[in-house]
Order: C-alpha cells, then sequence, then structure tokens
C-alpha cells in the first residue's frame, strides 16, 4: 500500500505522531511532506502552492491512501493534482480553529476555518484526537456558516459527522532506562511541574497566581516552569520569575533528554489550560510518574477521573495543591496510562488507517 502522509504545520507534537504513524503502522509504504510549524495563517492557506513549488513530482504519483492533518488544505491539493481524488482519504485533526480562544489583540480569520472545512469535505474519514476536539468543531462550523450572508443548507456537516472517529494521539512506550515503579518517593516531594506552550491560551496567569497564593500561606513546595517559548510570551513570566525566584527550581525550554528528567523528578503536573484538545505534554509527565492536576473542562475529563480534576478556578486549584503538597499520601495513585500508548492504541489506528487490516495486502 502506497501511502502519502501530509503534515503542514509540523510543529514538535505534531512530527512526533507522524514519526510514530509511519515506525507503527509499517504495513505502508509511506511518504511523508511536511512544512515548518511557524507562520501558521500562511501554513494554513499557502500549504498547496509551497508543496507545488517543491514536490510536484511527489504529488503526481499514484497513491492508495492519504493521511493529511488538518492543517492541510487537502481539497486545494486534490484540485492541484486530480490524481489524489482516487486515493483513500483521512484528515487528521489535532486541533481545530473555531475553539481557540483569542486574545484581546487576535480575531478570528475566516481563512483557516473554511480551509479545515473544505478539508473535511474532500476526506472519506475524520479523525479527531478527543471527543471535546470532534463536537466543537462540528458546533463550531455551524454556529460559523450560520452568521454567513448566505443561508445554507448545514446538514452536511451532519454527514461529516457521521464519518468522524476519536483517535487520541499515543504515546511512546517508555525507554527502559525512565522508571515510574517509585513514584513519589523517588522524586522532588513538592515540586509542581508547569509545561505548557508560553501563550495565552494555556492560561500562565492562574498557574503563577496560584503559587503566589501558596506562597503567601507557606505551603511547602518548588515549581519547575518547562515548555515551549516563543519570541513574544504573555508578560506574566517575567513578573512570576522576579516574585517567585525563590521557589523556582528550572525555568525555561530544555533538550528532550533532560526535559524527560525533569518529568522523572517532580511530583505533581498541572494545567490551567483554556484550550486544549488532548493535552500530550500532561499525558507524557503523568506517564513519567507525576500525578496530574487538570481543570474539570475541555477533553479532560475523557483521560483522568474527577479525583485528578479541580473546577477550574483559582481558589479550589489551591486548595487542591495545599492539600497534596504538605502531605503526599493525600494524593491519589498515579493513573492508568498505558491505554494511551501505541502498543494498546495500534489496533485502533490499524483499522482506522486501513479501514480492514485483515483484507489488506501487503
Amino acid at each position: 500500500m502506497r501511502a502519502l502522509l501530509l503534515s503542514a504545520y509540523h510543529a514538535d507534537s505534531h512530527r512526533r505522531w507522524a514519526e510514530g504513524v509511519m515506525r507503527w503502522l509499517g504495513r505502508a509504504d509511506w511518504t511523508l511532506l511536511d512544512l515548518p510549524g511557524r507562520h501558521f495563517a500562511w501554513r494554513m492557506r499557502g500549504n498547496p502552492l509551497t508543496w507545488h513549488t517543491s514536490a510536484a513530482e511527489t504529488l503526481s504519483r499514484e497513491y492508495d491512501l492519504i493521511l493529511a492533518t488538518s492543517m492541510v488544505d487537502l481539497a486545494t491539493l486534490i484540485g492541484l493534482y486530480p490524481n489524489l481524488g482516487s486515493a483513500r482519504k483521512l484528515v487528521y485533526f489535532h486541533e481545530n480553529q473555531f475553539a481557540y480562544p483569542l486574545s484581546p489583540r487576535q480575531k478570528r480569520h475566516a481563512e483557516p476555518l473554511m480551509v479545515s472545512i473544505y478539508s473535511a469535505l474532500a476526506a472519506d474519514q475524520l479523525l479527531f484526537n478527543s471527543d471535546h476536539n470532534l463536537t466543537t468543531f462540528m458546533l463550531g462550523a455551524r454556529e460559523f456558516l450560520r452568521r454567513m450572508p448566505e443561508r445554507l443548507d448545514l446538514s452536511f456537516i451532519d454527514a461529516l459527522e457521521a464519518r468522524s472517529q476519536v483517535l487520541p494521539v499515543p504515546l511512546e512506550p517508555l525507554n527502559e532506562d525512565v522508571s515510574t515503579s517509585g513514584q513519589l518517593p523517588q522524586r522532588q516531594l513538592g515540586l509542581l511541574l508547569w509545561n505548557h506552550r508560553w501563550e495565552h491560551d494555556k492560561n500562565p496567569d492562574l498557574f503563577f497566581a496560584a503559587c503566589r497564593e501558596l506562597d503567601r500561606l507557606d505551603v511547602p513546595f518548588q515549581m519547575a516552569v518547562a515548555g515551549q517559548q516563543f519570541r513574544q510570551q504573555p508578560s506574566v513570566f517575567d513578573i512570576a520569575r522576579d516574585e517567585l525566584a525563590h521557589r523556582i527550581t528550572h525555568w525555561g525550554t530544555l533538550p528532550r533528554a533532560e526535559y524527560r528528567e525533569l518529568l522523572t523528578r517532580a511530583s505533581i503536573v498541572v494545567s490551567t489550560a483554556d484550550h486544549e484538545f488532548q493535552g500530550l505534554a500532561m499525558l507524557e509527565a503523568v506517564q513519567a510518574g507525576c500525578v496530574p492536576l487538570v481543570p474539570k473542562r475541555l477533553c479532560y475529563p475523557e483521560f483522568y477521573a474527577t479525583d485528578y480534576c479541580y473546577d477550574g478556578g483559582l481558589n479550589d486549584l489551591v486548595r487542591r495543591l495545599s492539600d497534596w503538597l504538605p502531605s503526599p499520601s493525600r494524593m491519589p495513585g498515579l493513573p492508568e496510562i498505558d491505554q494511551w500508548e501505541w502498543p494498546v492504541m495500534l489496533a485502533r489506528y490499524e483499522h482506522a488507517i486501513y479501514d480492514n487490516p485483515e483484507s489488506e495486502q501487503d
């Protein structure tokens, strides 16, 4: 089976997902086309033109299967290369722009929303990394199109939903040299980890507000702040670094190996996100032995029991941390995480990607 994997915004999590697909779903002969994860607006609208000028020969070949991320303008690519239309086409949604919370300086543009709708229409099957992602895409598309100048028959969205399924991004199994069996006694007790993108949609203000309150209450804790940084970032990071310097053991982005080592030292990993479709950074930290504390919203209830959820506000976050940090025995045990790893997820991926793997011939 000849398969083409298209990743138009090849950021770190998209890259690792694509590498996992090609490694674990080895029955297909994969060809990968990817574009760097930067200049988001241009990537969403310009990826067919970029590939047309740089990868025309690859796109002109015949394929049995096309797996594209939702950043790919699949409809335009098929228009430029009609040969792609005969392949079975799947679109994988790591995220959707309908549910993205805008900062005060941003406004929502129609172009990326329309690209995702047209790509969904061009696909035979839609895959979403969480039910939250699927639900907000379908609801967002309906609400968006109802505001357009022409009254459209939106029953086609029901058809899109009927050929959709939830298929989370799997985790790679841990290397043998990374152990989670000891859990807290082998860790730095009281080390809080925040390991998300340094952007407003991850709501760092809430995390740092909680840390300031814990500090005021003289709760014993240290904090490590990791995750992807950008040239421009919310000012709360600089403020918190000064105000909470005496609590900080690590600050900033780390190389992958050092980051993995940090995950094995932290005891609690916290999310304060206002925007999350699966939360791979949280899942990886839990896989490495951190106890999660997540808001009871977005995708999190799909992945974590209520013992690991707070109500999403500052008071409840501080209450839970004030209870856990001085007395680690009050923390719940680690959630089961192997259900989200590739060996367990593989059969679901084979069924979705190959359709009927038993009937396929190598």
